[in-house]
């Protein structure tokens, strides 16, 4: 990993990498350029360099952003005893919050195809979490918490797929208590149709 470097007053990395994943969101990472990046933050180029040594190096924190977060999750208390069902409605509500909490990133994240090198490495770990929570509904399957007709790898597709679609409509900028709302929300509808009768 390469150290910070000392930036400029007024403009620190984590401002320079808010605009940044703002940036890669609306105009796409290629179609990005520093000057685009400097010229948003009203710096010179080369002051974005007092930060990190370029744009690829912008991307993997935007990217390790949303990943340590959703990671962080899953290890919490609450995702790693109890039972299954529990864990996984914990990771799903908690990985909205994330999700409200850290908007851009893991927009970005989550539009990634893997045209970087960054981008698959991100990629990878996306998988490694999806994983996780794939193995948390077998779990809840096998422990009779969940319908038995119900396919594990499917399921944890499609409840993340409720939770990612939350992207292209929630807005940055929302308190903690609309995230809290969202994530009952989403909880109540993926959980009372997983639940086992």
């Amino acid at each position: 990993m390469t150290a910070a470097r000392r930036g400029r007053p007024g403009h620190d990395l984590e401002s320079v990498l808010q605009v940044a994943a703002r940036l890669f969101n609306e105009r796409g990472y290629d179609g990005t350029s520093m000057e685009d990046l400097a010229a948003r933050l009203g710096i010179t180029k080369s002051s974005i360099y007092h930060h990190v040594p370029g744009k690829a190096e912008l991307l993997r924190l935007a990217m390790d952003r949303a990943l340590d977060a959703l990671f962080a999750v899953v290890d919490e208390p609450e995702a790693t005893s109890g039972p299954a069902l529990d864990r996984l409605e914990h990771v799903v509500r908690r990985s909205v919050e994330v999700l409200v909490a850290e908007l851009p990133f893991v927009t970005l994240l989550l539009r990634a195809r893997g045209n970087t090198g960054v981008e698959r490495a991100a990629l990878d770990r996306r998988r490694r979490f999806d994983a996780v929570v794939a193995d948390l509904v077998a779990r809840a399957v096998a422990e009779g918490g969940v319908r038995p007709d119900v396919d594990p790898a499917l399921t944890s597709r499609l409840l993340f797929g409720l939770v990612n679609s939350t992207v292209d409509w929630v807005r940055p900028g929302r308190g903690r208590d609309d995230a809290a709302d969202l994530a009952d929300a989403v909880t109540a509808i993926a959980f009372d149709g997983l639940r086992r009768r």
